[in-house]
């Protein structure tokens, strides 16, 4: 596994850190799902688990308050209790907490059973886990799993994030869902952010959790150093009226 933190610009935490495949010479995470089979998926989803909960209780994730997001595979023959009992399985094993868990469910994975996805979504959030849409905006059916699941995480693709201080079009849609997202009491995370104008734009839309190389690239078994964006422009101009404000009252 690799680790890449989502960070929270505005307060300067961190708000998860994602266990990303990788093989034990490095290789990157296309080269080891290309030999998963349907036969060894879901097999191979729970090993990711243990491994990514494993690392992450030596590396002390949870003990910084951060969650630990693990990609979950639809696709793998799980029925909603028993994919739970092996979660409380792992965890017990590994002794990482449960609630300091955040799964993935990618929209770009095909979901054939929408209805037994629900019910693993719903068994997992009844114990106090968080799950989170990925990939959001770049699949087929975006909104409605959104409807469908009970998510508190959308992690915008990103498409949408890349050259969004360029693209005015993907800003109005990112602007639209983080709008819609704030009314449903979900959290946004953006995703592939490697720009400080990214972040001026997205910080605009409202949205503060972001995750890309401008903070931090995955790194090996390891959690990465964090390079921290110089203060955005709206937050310096508020810093400014603050002090000013303050030094008048002060006169």
């Amino acid at each position: 596994m690799a680790f890449q933190p989502i960070v929270d610009i505005q307060r300067r935490t961190i708000f998860a850190y994602e266990a990303l495949v990788r093989g034990t010479e490095q290789e990157s995470a296309g080269d080891i799902l290309g030999q998963i089979t349907e036969e060894s998926r879901s097999a191979f989803d729970q090993s990711c688990r243990i491994k990514a909960m494993i690392l992450a209780q030596q590396l002390g994730i949870a003990s910084q308050r951060a969650l630990l997001s693990v990609n979950f595979m639809p696709g793998a023959n799980y029925s909603a209790v028993d994919c739970f009992r092996r979660t409380v399985q792992a965890a017990e094993w590994t002794g990482f907490p449960l609630t300091s868990l955040m799964f993935e469910i990618s929209e770009m994975e095909s979901l054939n059973d929408t209805d037994r996805l629900r019910a693993i979504a719903s068994e997992y959030r009844r114990h106090g886990l968080t799950i989170a849409l990925d990939d959001f905006g770049a699949g087929n059916s975006g909104l409605n799993l959104l409807a469908d699941l009970d998510v508190q995480v959308l992690k915008l693709d990103g498409r949408l994030v890349r050259g969004i201080d360029t693209q005015p079009r993907a800003e109005e849609i990112v602007r639209s869902t983080s709008a819609m997202a704030n009314r449903l009491g979900v959290q946004i995370v953006a995703e592939c952010v490697e720009t400080q104008a990214e972040v001026d734009i997205l910080l605009d839309c409202g949205i503060t959790l972001m995750q890309g190389y401008l903070f931090a690239k995955p790194t090996f078994e390891s959690l990465p150093e964090i390079t921290w964006p110089k203060e955005p422009v709206q937050q310096r101009h508020a810093t400014a009226l603050k002090l000013a404000s303050g030094l008048s009252s002060v006169a």
